[in-house]
């Protein structure tokens, strides 16, 4: 496989329901029509993540959310489908849909926080491009409300 890797790894996911509790607790919250997002700015220096190692040659980590060049640590993402939404399948099909955007416009997106996304019910309906747009114009309001 060549290229730029365009996974959605777990060095960029919320893993933990301590993280998920601490952005909740102490976090911020913007809301849209179709998202609630809560988030927090990054606290700690984050560990190395486990897996293989990079610098030992074990992956191609170029252009991935891994890029180097960035003071800042990339984002990390929750989330969050209530079981009201619908059934398995409807819910993992939102998820997919987020995971997506958030693949697609990770230059787009502020480094450094650690935010969780709550959808809501019409996002099982909308179509795709509605919903990157409002989900990336409030991912990128974040930063300059809360950084100066």
């Amino acid at each position: 496989m060549s290229g730029p890797r365009l996974g959605f790894p777990r060095s960029v996911r919320l893993l933990r329901r301590v993280d998920y509790e601490a952005v909740y607790g102490a976090g911020q919250r913007r809301s849209s029509p179709q998202f609630a997002i809560f988030f927090r700015a990054q606290q700690t220096i984050r560990r190395k993540p486990s897996g293989p190692d990079p610098a030992a040659g074990d992956v191609n980590v170029e252009g991935s959310w891994n890029d180097t060049t960035k003071s800042l640590p990339d984002s990390r993402f929750g989330i969050s489908v209530k079981k009201a939404l619908g059934g398995a399948v409807v819910r993992n099909r939102i998820r997919r849909r987020i995971r997506e955007i958030l693949r697609c416009n990770r230059t787009e997106i502020p480094s450094g926080w650690d935010i969780v996304i709550h959808p809501r019910r019409s996002v099982a309906q909308a179509p795709f491009a509605p919903l990157q747009a409002e989900l990336v114009r409030l991912l990128r309001s974040i930063a300059p409300k809360v950084r100066a």
